[in-house]
């Protein structure tokens, strides 16, 4: 009897070793299993933080273009044997450019009022309505309309033109002409990425006296004192001043922009966009009364034109980048543009304007075989050169490249 007892005390220790064995290997399993979780939960975190880090936040790209210009052999070039008007294959190249940014400045400088009043170029301009139409086409969604040539015909062209603007679709805002004093006086506002914009548009001189005294926003620093004031009340946190100022054809800042941009400045505006010399000048970074900074575009030249000079054809497009949670200017750089058309010898000798033909708006980078059948007496090179000497006057703006814009 006492061997049969022996083993089965034998068995009872096997299997007390044998459920100890069981419960140390779940033991073991589960802080493995355990370890493992806790470890890829660490990773993954780990891989948020970095990529928290290294992926850039939400900017807003804003683009600026300068002159839209209705000359008379634009206007020739735009029309076809149906009497209808076609601009946008002009400057159609541009698409792309204009697409990449979520703000798009741009300037009619002259009067759209439509074919019912008549189309006519220099130096009393009236655009085919097509003029407006294409602008939106290529991408232009913030427009300026104040200008020296606002004035060129009578209130009626004037009411047509905002007539047009306002039911016109994909815009942001337009400023500058108006219909009644009311109009003139009010402040517009857009919102993109959260941040709130206030858009101001005044011209500082008239080739002709305005028919109506509402008719075109005539600067002056009450008026614009006034109109920050309100842009501020209502919220706007990044206020923007278009300004028709300058000497026409000179790549220097005079006086009067300079004492203007720094009282803007002072009254807290970001950006100034200025226009009217028909060519680049500088850039210059301002620093206002209260601290805050100001950046300003003296003059942003042409865009959509004919005229002569090579300094005029030779132009191109601010691109900045915005940080829409500090309401800041994170960075400035211009994407370069060369505006061609096709001119013989013979027919610039005669100055027979109206002879020119092959309208092309291209970034400069696409320009080198267009300039091969050029008029003008420069090269691509002197022009790059002249661009950026005269952008980095004051402030260092890097020259772009399609690349650079992510195109």
């Amino acid at each position: 009897m006492k061997p049969k007892k022996s083993i089965i005390k034998l068995k009872y220790v096997v299997v007390i070793l044998v459920i100890i064995t069981i419960l140390v290997i779940v033991f073991i399993l589960r802080q493995k299993i355990s370890d493992y979780f806790v470890n890829k939960d660490s990773k993954n975190t780990v891989n948020v933080l970095e990529k928290d880090v290294i992926v850039k936040s939400k900017t807003t790209r804003f683009i600026a273009a300068g002159d839209f210009i209705a000359h008379d052999a634009l206007n020739l070039q735009a029309k076809n044997d149906e009497g209808q008007y076609n601009y946008y294959q002009f400057m159609d190249q541009m698409k792309p450019v204009m697409s990449s940014a979520d703000i798009r400045f741009c300037n009619q400088s002259t009067l759209v009022g439509g074919e019912k009043f008549g189309v006519t170029g220099y130096p009393s301009f009236n655009a085919p309505e097509a003029f407006a139409n294409n602008m939106v086409d290529v991408g232009c969604n913030l427009i300026n309309t104040a200008s020296n040539h606002s004035s060129d015909k009578n209130q009626s062209v004037i009411d047509s033109n905002v007539a047009l603007w306002q039911k016109i679709q994909g815009t942001l805002t337009v400023v500058g002409q108006n219909s009644s004093d009311e109009a003139r006086q009010r402040v517009n506002y857009f919102v993109i990425d959260g941040l709130k914009y206030a858009f101001l548009a005044y011209t500082t001189y008239s080739n002709s006296t305005p028919p109506a005294s509402y008719s075109v926003n005539m600067y002056s620093r009450e008026f614009a004192k006034l109109q920050v004031a309100a842009a501020k009340a209502a919220g706007a946190k990044f206020i923007i001043v278009s300004m028709r100022w300058g000497t026409e054809y000179s790549e220097g800042v005079n006086g009067y922009q300079l004492s203007e941009s720094q009282y803007l400045a002072d009254l807290g505006v970001k950006l100034v966009l200025g226009h009217g010399p028909h060519v680049l000048e500088p850039v210059k970074r301002l620093t206002g009364t209260g601290g805050n900074e100001t950046l300003v575009w003296y003059s942003l030249g042409n865009f959509l034109h004919a005229q002569l000079e090579p300094e005029t054809l030779f132009n191109g497009i601010a691109v900045l980048e915005i940080d829409p949670k500090n309401a800041s200017i994170i960075s400035a750089g211009f994407l370069p543009t060369y505006m061609h058309y096709d001119w013989t010898a013979e027919e610039a000798k005669k100055q027979d304007l109206l002879a020119r033909k092959n309208f092309e708006l291209v970034p400069l980078e696409k320009a080198t075989e267009l300039f091969k059948s050029s008029h003008l007496n420069t090269t691509i090179d002197a022009q790059e050169k002249r661009i950026s000497s005269t952008l980095n006057m004051f402030t260092s703006i890097p020259i772009l490249n399609l690349k650079d814009i992510g195109l």
